[in-house]
């Protein structure tokens, strides 16, 4: 390919077509709300540039921007054009479109993921309004790490190659590593940072490492193609020095995966990092943090162990409805060494593809489900004797991160053998993490209220607070409930969500004659983990409702007839009324789960 069609490529890639500035299947059209989100965050370093800015609040412009981003996202058009009769006759229904040369992809996940990231970054936004951190004179530096750390996740959610995977995962990261420390002068908030940023480069570089293993031996770093390049390995037989470099590779890249998760063992910045950061801080980490990793790990782990589905070029449809010129076939990331067109390669999997893949399957779904026991055991075990609010959540953060990878360990597993299976499982995940969204951003929200009314986030101080505000302590308890995951919550559903993939697993992994075992001890460690996490949730629910109020305490300033309590209302509602008219999550979660596997 000679320097011009090169340049063609690009451009068509790009634009969709070169005579068009951007037609609605092109790369630029995918990426307009990550564009949206670029504009906000040089509109607030601008205006921060000049004297102007101290008469402008930017949370006004911090808020449009997310408003505009979800706008564009659009995920009653996309998603809810795939739930139509004729998909294929919509313009707006999405199937898989790989964009930018192969970096990123675009499909009904993406949109889903995107869209639950942008409605949180709107509810977040009100949230730090509504709790005063950040002040007027930070609020410039907090709103454009904050925006910034979400563009990072939303490319996470859409990786496609193994080098965006690192750099979205940076992007996401060094960010956060500044929040957690944006309270000027306190020693402990710095401490957070310090320890978050050390863990964090420490992940990073072996990751990093990890990933020059598989590039290296496999000749790619772009992840279709990797399962390709695996399936011609597998099938003739891996030399035993290959195949110890790559399981070595993929054990080094799940190292940075789970410290984005937070997951046990790479779990020891989380507690350290949340009692330090601030409440509005850590709502940010635990739910768009968590969303965009759990996102991650199914692209990295379906996109090694399965072949991708086919999809559409930039510019292919477009071309199709105007009769112009077919649009250059896509191909692989530039950075591919593979000549081979991802169309080609994408086109539908070779039955003995599938099949080649199974040891690589099995081992990352063996490898995921051990990272899932092991992390919601130990945190809802660690969270038991926590006194620090922050403390507890940021446990119950880790416990949480377990459960939601069990369905990723039940989809890997049913890859090839259960298609359909594995797409409820993705489902399943879906459910969890809009569920998740409002009951971490709810329970973060009161914590924040009551430091700001009390001075104080030790779950001692909470004794007695219905008598003071019962409308707060009504909201918290029902907000623990369903993280407990009691019925009629809508933590319930979400738990059910992600462990009935898990029994659909094992009898699709055992139907198939294969060992089957471990995703049904993943469900018997859900459960009971499941029933240890009530004693702490309850504990905290027992101090605000029949401990006495402490004689020292200082007088409470804080009425439920605010809009703070109207805040906390508004997120709680979902949690508490969900299960009642919870179709329209089911059927969007269906649609998201759609052309992951083919």
């Amino acid at each position: 390919m000679n320097l011009h069609d090169l340049v063609s490529q690009v451009i068509i890639d790009s634009q969709g077509a070169a005579d068009v500035l951007m037609t609605p299947d092109s790369s630029l059209r995918a990426f307009l709300p990550e564009l949206v989100i670029c504009v906000t965050v040089l509109a607030l370093l601008l205006v921060r540039l000049f004297r102007v800015g101290r008469h402008i609040d930017m949370f006004w412009i911090a808020l449009a921007g997310s408003i505009a981003a979800l706008y564009f996202a659009a995920p009653w058009d996309h998603l809810g054009a795939m739930l139509s009769a004729d998909q294929a006759a919509s313009p707006a229904a999405v199937t898989r479109m790989e964009i930018f040369s192969g970096m990123l992809v675009y499909d009904t996940f993406s949109v889903f993921v995107r869209s639950a990231l942008f409605l949180f970054l709107i509810l977040f936004v009100i949230f730090t309004r509504l709790s005063g951190i950040p002040d007027h004179e930070d609020s410039p530096d907090i709103y454009t790490l904050v925006l910034g750390a979400t563009l990072g996740m939303r490319l996470m959610a859409t990786a496609n190659h193994l080098l965006m995977v690192f750099m979205s995962v940076e992007m996401a990261s060094v960010p956060s590593y500044v929040l957690a420390g944006i309270l000027k002068g306190r020693r402990q908030a710095s401490e957070a940072a310090l320890k978050y940023s050390i863990y964090g480069a420490g992940a990073a570089g072996v990751m990093l490492y990890g990933i020059s293993l598989v590039a290296g031996i496999l000749n790619t770093a772009h992840l279709p193609t990797i399962a390709i390049e695996l399936a011609d390995k597998f099938s003739v037989g891996v030399p035993a020095g290959e195949l110890m470099v790559l399981a070595l590779g993929a054990l080094l890249i799940s190292v940075g995966l789970a410290f984005k998760l937070s997951a046990v063992p790479f779990h020891f910045w989380c507690p350290d990092v949340f009692e330090g950061a601030t409440a509005e801080v850590n709502a940010f980490l635990s739910v768009a943090s968590k969303a965009a990793a759990l996102a991650l790990l199914v692209r990295v782990a379906v996109g090694m162990g399965a072949i991708a589905p086919a999809g559409f070029a930039p510019g292919e449809r477009w071309a199709k409805t105007h009769q112009a010129a077919p649009a250059t076939e896509q191909t692989a990331a530039l950075f591919n060494i593979a000549d081979e067109p991802v169309q080609a390669a994408a086109a539908p999997a070779k039955p003995s593809a599938m099949q080649a893949l199974l040891p690589v399957r099995t081992f990352t779904a063996k490898l995921i489900a051990f990272f899932a026991i092991i992390t919601c055991t130990f945190g809802n075990l660690a969270a038991y004797g926590q006194t620090n609010i922050k403390r507890m959540l940021a446990y119950s953060t880790i416990a949480h991160a377990g459960y939601m990878m069990m369905p990723v360990a039940a989809v890997v597993a049913m890859a090839g053998i259960d298609n359909a299976g594995a797409a409820r499982g993705i489902a399943g995940l879906a459910i969890y993490i809009a569920v998740y969204l409002f009951m971490n951003l709810g329970a973060f929200a009161v914590v924040a209220f009551l430091r700001n009314a009390m001075r104080s986030e030790e779950i001692a101080d909470y004794a007695g607070l219905v008598r003071r505000c019962p409308l707060t302590v009504v909201c918290f308890s029902i907000i623990l409930f369903s993280l407990v995951g009691l019925p009629p919550l809508s933590g319930f559903i979400g738990k059910f969500a992600v462990f009935a993939p898990l029994v659909d697993g094992w009898r699709a992994v055992e139907g198939a004659g294969q060992p089957g075992f471990y995703l049904l001890l993943l469900l018997i460690v859900g459960g009971i983990n499941t029933a240890i996490s009530l004693f702490y949730y309850l504990r905290v629910v027992k101090v605000m409702t029949i401990d006495d109020e402490p004689a020292d305490r200082p007088p409470l300033v804080y009425s439920d007839v605010s809009l703070a309590g109207a805040y906390l209302w508004l997120i709680t509602l979902p949690t508490a009324g969900l299960i009642v008219a919870w179709d329209w999550l089911s059927e969007m979660a269906d649609a998201a789960a759609r052309n992951l596997i083919s």
